[in-house]
């Protein structure tokens, strides 16, 4: 458990037992490749858990309530927490959400700026998966709702529909609700887990792009693999980019699974998994197409083909084995660099890139391979301003990371790109981190961690122990200014 005493490192996280088996992208990254935390980095730092015992929470924020206000994914709620003495609340129960697998369930939470300010728009928006099925049949679909919090009951009722439809799966739904200084919805939507495990012969949609008739009678389901831009009302932004020659929801496109979204000022930027290696930093720009399943970070042929198990020929992928190393030789296997596209986008970074024959059956890892791919599982991103908050710390990108259970910080220029080609590693626990909130002078990190799962302890092997199970993790810096 964590102490109230300055902060040591004390390993590695990694990877949830119930996300793993669905989706290969979030063990733990090449130990070479990684920044190593150094002795006494966040000395600065007073560390403390508030509560544990949380339902795969998935989403924290700081509410002007002074409450953190969470989601929990299993648990089917969204939950309010005093920090200072980890009381907590239920606002709200979703008991229409489906929640079977490894990342469906309730998801993403925003709460609308003016929340608790008196306007008449005291809003918080949550997305949940559900069985659009009437019969014994799963049809999984995911909505984003609209809620009216009453500050007499602290509850949450009057709800109202924003969007419904939108593609959902038990792997890769993404799901990182924010609302944006333009007053609209962004909303990712990863590609579902297809091609890959058990999902293994569908095929990969983030190329699809919506017609005007599919638009027209509100069918969503190209909208996998993609960023939105909504209006506060589900409707679609009449300045939303044309492509293809069709104005949708759709903002940006050619994604795997971006769980990381944040502004910096008018700028968006988004975290995304990678396979088995080539997690990627992304500046969001409208339109654009951000390449995947051709492309996994940068455009190089280095270490990824594009398998499109779907195409397998003469033999049916029905009969097909699933191998994440060597496909059998019916399934078509495509280089990066014999793919183009106008719009193709390039990341600003990369959580790793290696080159062709890097080995990702390291015998380091006893077997489970994934915790050695280089990759961190990026599953949250935010942008951090505070001038007055902690040193060297103003305008960073901060990641956390469910393999390495650690803060990934990101410094940027003035133009608004990295400074560093690598990170810089903070706040390590044998844990899973899912999201962070920021109190509002900056100088407190709240994070919140996976209920269970495989992760990396302080000797570097494979364990279930997790240190802090559910929890909120405070940290509070105590250094100079």
């Amino acid at each position: 458990m964590l102490s109230t005493a300055a902060w040591s490192f004390i390993g590695c996280g990694s990877e949830d037992p119930l996300e793993g088996p669905l989706g290969a992208d979030q063990p733990l990254a090449a130990s070479e490749l990684i920044a190593e935390a150094r002795a006494g980095l966040d000395a600065n730092f007073a560390s403390r858990e508030i509560l544990r015992g949380l339902s795969f929470p998935v989403r924290i924020v700081w509410g002007p309530d002074d409450f953190l206000w969470l989601t929990e994914r299993v648990g089917k709620r969204v939950v309010r927490v005093r920090p200072s003495d980890g009381q907590k609340t239920t606002a709200v129960t979703i008991s229409e959400a489906y929640q079977s697998g490894g990342q469906d369930g309730v998801l993403g939470l925003a709460l609308h700026p003016d929340l608790l300010q008196g306007n008449g728009t005291d809003y918080v928006y949550v997305s949940y998966t559900y069985d659009a099925d009437a019969g014994s049949a799963v049809n999984r679909r995911t909505k984003i709702r609209r809620y009216t919090y009453d500050p007499t009951t602290q509850t949450l009722g009057s709800p109202q529909d924003v969007i419904t439809g939108l593609p959902g799966s038990d792997d890769h739904n993404s799901a990182r609700l924010l609302f944006g200084p333009d007053q609209k919805l962004y909303y990712t939507v990863g590609d579902q887990g297809n091609n890959q495990f058990n999902r293994k012969c569908l095929p990969v949609g983030a190329q699809d792009l919506p017609t005007a008739s599919e638009v027209a009678a509100n069918d969503w389901s190209k909208y996998a693999g993609k960023i939105l831009r909504l209006n506060l009302d589900g409707s679609i932004p009449s300045d939303n980019p044309l492509i293809a020659g069709t104005r949708s929801h759709v903002y940006s496109y050619g994604h795997r699974n971006p769980q990381g979204l944040t502004f910096r000022g008018s700028a968006l930027y988004a975290n995304e998994h990678g396979p088995k290696s080539d997690d990627e930093l992304n500046l969001i720009q409208p339109g654009k197409n951000y390449g995947w399943p051709h492309v996994a970070g940068y455009k190089d042929s280095q270490a990824y083909t594009y398998d499109n198990w779907s195409a397998s020929s003469p033999a049916p992928c029905a009969q097909l084995a699933w191998n994440d190393y060597t496909p059998p030789s019916s399934v078509p296997r495509q280089q990066e660099s014999a793919w183009n596209h106008p719009d193709f986008t390039a990341p600003l970074l990369t959580f790793y890139t290696v080159p062709n024959g890097y080995n990702f059956r390291d015998p380091a890892c006893g077997g489970t391979d994934y915790i050695c791919w280089p990759t961190i599982a990026p599953s949250a991103l935010h942008h951090y301003t505070a001038e007055s908050g902690i040193p060297e710390w103003e305008d960073s990108l901060l990641m956390t990371t469910l393999k390495k259970g650690a803060v990934y910080r990101v410094k940027l220029d003035e133009a608004g790109k990295p400074v560093d080609a690598e990170p810089t590693v903070h706040f390590q626990t044998t844990n899973r981190y899912r999201d962070l909130a920021l109190s509002p002078d900056g100088r407190t990190v709240y994070v919140i961690t996976d209920t269970q799962g495989n992760t990396s302890g302080p000797t570097g092997g494979a364990t279930t122990a997790l240190s802090n199970p559910g929890a909120i993790l405070e940290f509070t810096y105590t250094g100079p200014n």
